[in-house]
């Protein structure tokens, strides 16, 4: 892909690529049963997404990805944020 590409990405979302390379890269290799390293993610997306995840919500979300280990269902993190 080419650069134009990526600098349309970043003018229509407000984040840079390097920032969703990371996230990508952290989510590639993330333990999911780590509750710490989970919390680090549900941060970080937040962060990116300019939302702002209260603690109860990030609990629920904690609690959910942890349970599930290594599956993570974007669908029911969308649906607790009230995306769907």
């Amino acid at each position: 892909m080419n650069d134009s590409f990526f600098k349309k990405i970043e003018s229509k979302t407000g984040v840079p690529m390097e920032e969703v390379f990371a996230l990508a890269n952290a989510i590639q290799y993330a333990d999911f049963s780590d509750e710490r390293q989970v919390r680090k993610i549900v941060r970080k997306v937040g962060r990116l997404a300019n939302k702002e995840v209260p603690p109860h919500m990030e609990d629920e979300l904690v609690k959910s990805i942890v349970k599930n280990g290594s599956s993570v269902n974007f669908n029911d993190i969308q649906r607790m944020m009230g995306q769907s």
